[in-house]
């Protein structure tokens, strides 16, 4: 089994004020998503952040339901979940690469999104990175996601709001 390792070793963020995460998962491998759904859940909860779920067929709509999700303003935040395995044809490159790029492209115009798109060679590794009591991978798509909110309100002028990397209550050190 694989340890857990979010790859960033930074505590999550808390935050003084309410915080909106909305989970949008891709559940073409069902016990896949709901793995990553449950451990995105669990650090969501954990750092006190509300939430809630919608789904979409692939990976490939991930990007768009963000975008439709973000007009309204009601998040803080995004946590993209879902899977992809690679098979006999190059579809699997083209979804990787296509979905990737459009998380990319939405945070660069300033969504705050933890990318917990698993892209694997068999399902062999995408249970072991989906599992939260394994990689955990949807805990630490959802954790990304809210250290990029604490940075959001941060450079915004909310330094007061959230703890920072350093720990006090300016972000600051």
């Amino acid at each position: 089994m694989a340890e857990r390792d979010h790859g960033h070793g930074l505590t999550p963020p808390r935050f003084d004020r309410p915080t909106r995460v909305l989970i949008v998962a891709a559940p073409f491998y069902r016990a896949i998503a709901d793995g990553l759904i449950a451990g995105a859940r669990a650090a969501l909860d954990a750092a006190g952040a509300r939430h809630e779920l919608v789904e979409v067929p692939g990976a490939l709509e991930l990007p768009t339901a963000i975008r439709l999700a973000s007009r309204s303003g009601g998040f803080d935040g995004y946590v993209a979940l879902g899977c992809v395995i690679r098979g006999e044809t190059t579809h699997y490159d083209t979804v990787c690469n296509d979905s990737s790029r459009g998380l990319t492209l939405l945070g660069l115009d300033g969504l705050c999104i933890g990318n917990g798109i698993l892209t694997v060679e068999n399902l062999a590794q995408a249970e072991t990175r989906a599992d939260p009591d394994g990689a955990n991978k949807g805990g630490g798509a959802a954790e990304a996601c809210l250290h990029l909110v604490a940075l959001a309100r941060r450079f915004a002028g909310a330094e007061a709001a959230d703890v920072g990397p350093q720990g006090d209550e300016t972000g600051r050190g």
